[in-house]
């Protein structure tokens, strides 16, 4: 019987019931399958169940497994992925209702990877249309309907990955993949109560996935923690000739944890104009990152320099071209939400100047974090300044106030391509999860994964489960 506890468990535990075969990779894909089918949809979270092609998948792992052929620590786990990445003989919608029966007939190379793995497709999950790239204003803004978070359904699962985050918080899947462009891995994971890992940009191959940004655009994990997150990076990881921009690195998640002492400092501006949980629960994170890790006491500014408009020109510009075709054909009035639906007609006027002087201005921006970022392991900020939106009203509307510091390290690592990851942290005003993140010098994600996980070693908060309806 596949129990909660089975369901929750992070993939190494998972994993090593498989191996031994003490959990049969058919049973704990059809237990998610159910759960895709009759949890997803009273969550927004599920475009696609996959339940022919996984179930296909999970009695090839385990004929494979019970044969001795054992892959390793992904081989019969199910997952999920955001609608945005190419899926053999499966629709990809882009979220977009333009889109909703179009079939690509090709793995992405991720899709590929996680195939190699053994790892068992499930669903292809909901996300905001065009990934929040025509500037979405609520949470309504996909034809599968506002994403919920789990914890509260009247409140978001977070933007852009709103089904990833959701259907890991709700134990629908072990693990998801996300993209992040601005905050669409992390802002789900904070807002869902999950781990969430954006990697350095070129770290995974975005072959067969929707181009937003094409210099921004970035794929990672969504799981039960860190260390599940560093499982599913090792998988995925890696140069692809299809992907010019993918960097011939290889990244090795390691079982053991480094005997060492880091050294994390703490963002200027992080603990301003964020929600009195928000900000109780990031000084409780930092009391315990001071058990294992020396915390400079002055926080660290970021380098004065426009991050987060330098990154709405370039989500602007780049998104007017990748759909340009689409914005001139009209059929933008089929989007949902209303913002999505007008935008993109001003982003194609957008002048050239101003795009090449936000590429420009990249370079200055990565030399000034490098030297920032140069001292430490890692810079800590709240994951987002709040708990998440409710679904009933427009963001600038939620929470007036509110909206610090915390949310500028994200522009600004997303601008230079750098790491972070978001676990979390506790739970603030009704009910809802806050997060940590921890943010790094470009390809610096084995550290950064080495103290998430030295923190979820020392607290508990990644094994709280939503009680579901």
């Amino acid at each position: 019987m596949i129990t909660d506890d089975i369901l929750f468990a992070p993939i190494r535990d998972l994993a090593k019931r498989i191996r031994e075969r003490t959990l049969s990779p058919v049973e704990l894909t059809e237990a998610c399958l159910t759960r895709l089918e009759t949890i997803g949809p009273k969550l927004g979270a599920v475009v696609t169940v996959t339940r022919e092609l996984a179930l296909q998948q999970a009695k090839a792992a385990e004929e494979e497994i019970k044969a001795g052929r054992h892959k390793g620590p992904l081989h019969g786990i199910p997952f999920g992925v955001k609608d945005l990445l190419a899926t053999k003989g499966i629709p990809t919608t882009w979220g977009a209702a333009p889109f909703k029966k179009r079939i690509i007939d090709q793995d992405a190379t991720v899709i590929q990877k996680l195939h190699a793995a053994g790892a068992v497709l499930c669903a292809k999950l909901a996300m905001v249309e065009f990934a929040g790239g025509f500037g979405y204003n609520n949470a309504d803004a996909s034809f599968t309907g506002p994403g919920l978070t789990p914890w509260n359904t009247k409140f978001w699962s977070g933007g852009s990955s709103t089904g990833p985050g959701a259907a890991v918080a709700a134990g629908l899947v072990p693990f998801a993949i996300g993209s992040e462009t601005s905050g669409s891995i992390i802002t789900p994971a904070a807002y869902c109560g999950v781990s969430g890992l954006r990697p350095t940009y070129g770290r995974v191959s975005r072959s067969g996935a929707m181009a937003l940004c094409w210099s921004l655009d970035k794929l990672g994990p969504m799981a039960r923690s860190a260390d599940c997150c560093g499982l599913v990076l090792q998988a995925i990881a890696g140069a692809d000739p299809a992907d010019p921009t993918s960097v011939d690195r290889r990244f090795d998640h390691p079982n053991e944890l480094p005997k060492k002492r880091f050294k994390i400092g703490i963002l200027e501006g992080a603990r301003t104009g964020v929600m009195p949980a928000v900000l109780k629960n990031f000084n409780d994170a930092v009391a315990v990152l001071k058990t294992f890790a020396d915390v400079a006491e002055k926080e660290v500014p970021l380098p004065k320099l426009p991050f987060g408009s330098a990154v709405g020109t370039i989500v602007a510009a780049e998104g007017a071209s990748a759909f340009r075709d689409l914005i001139e054909s009209g059929r933008m009035k089929e989007l949902q939400n209303e913002n999505d639906r007008i935008n993109g007609y001003a982003y194609l006027l957008i002048p050239a100047v101003d795009y090449l002087q936000a590429l420009r201005i990249r370079g200055k921006m990565k030399k000034a974090m490098a030297e920032t970022y140069e001292p430490y392991d890692a810079l800590i900020a709240p994951s987002r300044s709040t708990v998440a939106n409710p679904i009933d009203r427009n963001f600038e509307l939620s929470y007036p106030g509110f909206g610090g510091g915390a949310g500028s390290v994200i522009s600004a690592g997303n601008s230079v391509g750098q790491p972070a990851i978001s676990v979390p942290n506790g739970f603030g005003e009704n009910d809802l999860p806050t997060g940590i993140q921890f943010t790094g010098k470009v390809w610096s994600e084995e550290t950064l994964l080495a103290i998430a996980r030295s923190y979820q070693d020392a607290t508990a908060w990644h094994q709280k489960r939503p009680k579901l309806a």
